[in-house]
């Protein structure tokens, strides 16, 4: 998995990059076949903006959140995130053992 971090508006600190990846990894221990990760961290006056798109075998994922703190974006990003590949995982999974009456 390939985790890209970058900013708009914003300096994207090591402490942001690492809590990033950090918080990603949980997403990685739900659905295994995440390619590429791509996160854009943005500030514009008083809204803290964290987006990202996830390149999945079989399309792209994509999710954004606002918060007064960045932190608090990225962690209303991945629960977001989490959410939306748990959903895809039991959608892949069912079509791959369900049973076709003839």
């Amino acid at each position: 998995m390939q985790v890209n971090v970058s900013g708009h508006h914003v300096e994207v600190t090591d402490a942001l990059n690492s809590y990033v990846a950090t918080k990603l990894e949980r997403i990685e221990r739900h659905f295994d076949r995440i390619t590429n990760i791509h996160v854009i961290l943005s500030v514009e006056k008083q809204r803290q903006k964290a987006e990202s798109t996830i390149r999945v075998s079989g399309g792209e994922i994509f999710a954004e959140a606002e918060a007064d703190d960045l932190y608090a974006a990225i962690d209303l990003l991945t629960d977001k995130l989490d959410r939306q590949l748990i959903k895809k995982k039991e959608k892949f999974t069912d079509r791959k053992h369900r049973v076709v009456n003839r």
